[in-house]
Order: C-alpha cells, then sequence, then structure tokens
C-alpha cells in the first residue's frame, strides 16, 4: 500500500497511540482506497482478498465475533456474486473475441482465395500471347493445378513414371484427388480443335490404370469425332472434356467451386453419355 496513503496515521499512531483507534485508522484507510479510484484498485482487491480468506476470529471481542463472522461471510457473498458476473463477463467476452477472430480468419481466407483466383486468371489469360509450344504447355500445367489446389483439391502436381532402369515410360500432367476418386489429368494446347487421335492417347493411359477417371483439358476445341471416341469409351471407363475457357470463366465467378464443376461433369459423363458438358456452354455450338 503506498505511504502516503498512511503516512499520517502512522505519525499519529506513533506519536500519541490514544489518539486514534483501529477502528479509525481501518475507516480512514478504506475510505482512502475508495477515493483512490484506478490508482488504488490493487490493494482494494488486495483488502478484499485478506478479508474473505480470513478465518481466525478468536481475537475478537466475544460480543463483537458472531458479527464479524457475519459480515466476513456477506463480503464473500458478495465477492462470489460479483465474481460469477466477471466470470460471465469474460465468458462472453472470450466469445466474442473467438467469434471476431474466427470472421476475421474467413474474411482473410476469402481475400486469399479471391487474390490467388485473380492471379490465376491473369496467368491463364496471358498463356495465349506465349510463342514457345514447350514453356506454354509447361506454364498451362502449373497454372492447372495451382487453380485445383487453391480450391481446396489434393492435386499431385505433373510426375514422371519410370521403369527400375529409371527409363521414362510415361508422363501425368496432374493428378486430382476428387473425394475417393482419383482423376488423371491431361492438358493440352493446340491451335485447332482436339481430334480423335489427341484424345485417344489419354483413353488409353486412363485405361491401363484401373480404377481412375481421366480429365482432358484444351485450349481449343473438340472436333466431333474426337467428342463421340469418348462418348463411346464411357461404357468402359470414364473421361470427362473440358476448355480452357471453362477455366477462365470459372476463375470469374468469386463463389464458383473447381471440384463442384468437376463432379457435375463427371456425373452428366456417367449418368447421361455426355462427356463435355458445362451448363454454361450449352448454347455454345461445339467445332466439328
Amino acid at each position: 500500500m503506498p505511504m502516503v496513503l498512511t503516512a499520517d496515521l502512522r505519525t499519529r499512531e506513533e506519536t500519541d497511540r490514544t489518539s486514534i483507534s483501529k477502528f479509525d485508522i481501518a475507516r480512514v484507510t478504506l475510505t482512502r482506497l475508495n477515493e483512490g479510484g484506478d490508482g488504488t484498485l490493487r490493494y482494494r482487491r488486495e483488502v478484499i482478498k485478506r478479508v474473505t480468506e480470513f478465518e481466525d476470529f478468536s481475537v475478537c471481542w466475544d460480543k463483537e465475533r458472531l458479527k464479524a463472522q457475519g459480515l466476513v461471510n456477506q463480503v464473500r457473498k458478495v465477492v462470489d456474486v460479483k465474481d460469477s458476473f466477471t466470470r460471465m463477463r469474460q465468458e462472453r467476452d472470450s466469445e466474442r473475441q473467438e467469434r471476431l477472430r474466427r470472421l476475421k480468419e474467413e474474411t482473410d481466407a476469402k481475400q486469399r482465395r479471391r487474390e490467388g483466383r485473380e492471379s490465376l486468371w491473369r496467368r491463364l489469360a496471358a498463356l495465349s500471347s506465349m510463342t514457345n509450344p514447350q514453356q506454354r504447355r509447361k506454364a498451362l500445367k502449373t497454372v492447372f493445378n495451382e487453380l485445383f489446389a487453391l480450391d481446396g483439391l489434393t492435386v499431385r502436381e505433373a510426375f514422371a513414371i519410370t521403369t527400375d532402369e529409371g527409363a521414362i515410360t510415361e508422363q501425368i500432367d496432374g493428378l486430382i484427388a476428387l473425394g475417393n476418386q482419383d482423376v488423371l489429368a491431361e492438358v493440352k494446347w493446340y491451335a485447332k480443335p482436339l481430334g480423335v487421335e489427341q484424345v485417344s492417347r489419354h483413353l488409353v493411359r486412363v485405361f491401363t490404370h484401373s480404377g481412375v477417371y481421366g480429365l482432358i483439358v484444351s485450349a481449343s476445341r473438340f472436333t466431333g469425332p474426337a467428342i463421340e471416341q469418348v462418348q463411346q469409351s464411357l461404357s468402359q471407363l470414364v473421361v470427362v472434356l473440358a476448355e480452357v475457357q471453362e477455366l477462365l470463366l470459372l476463375l470469374e465467378e468469386p463463389e464458383a467451386s473447381l471440384g463442384a464443376w468437376l463432379r457435375a461433369k463427371v456425373r452428366a459423363a456417367t449418368v447421361d453419355q455426355r462427356p463435355l458438358f458445362w451448363q454454361a456452354l450449352e448454347n455454345t455450338p461445339q467445332a466439328s
């Protein structure tokens, strides 16, 4: 307790003990602590703590002992009620802070996702200006894999299958985990519509990997015979077709889900035997 609060009381007690009683000292000290505001809050709490912890009433006058016990119990009840309200307020504040924290995290995540989609859209759109086919195809694979990963889908990026001797037997553009279903992806960038020869290679690849689905994404359209070839294979395996234009349009929609988009295409292929399907493109004529 600050000496300044009790210095004069101490002086009186030392110079003329009969001029001041314990009651006077307690009353004056408590009054000053109360009037001290926030500056003496810590000391007021210490006084209350000591009162509520007081157990030995043997030093009290016999006629005052029960009264003292009653008053201490009354203080304890008030403190318990106050502490209960304090805890309730603290719990409410804690819950509020937690809600605000979660809301901020969700808002930040949405902002990062929106910025990521905008960045991927720009990168994907810029590929058309690239003149080197190998560099363009490599860049397309990177953007493609990042796009699905951004939407929360597990993606294994481009990899090669090799023999025990290290010889490469197969190049895989990407492997997408659609729930419990693996989807082998192939991305193509040709100036002309993709034909039977180009799609057949991926059909064979999917056929040799039992249990996987296939996805072919092309920067150009698909020819009619290529679509028919894939459609005929649906009785034996699941392969869906998509165009880069679809991905660009999806990226323009902040809430569009690539997972939902791919599941809709798989459902159209397996149920309706339509390998090239997307609602936004339903009214767009296909190349033949």
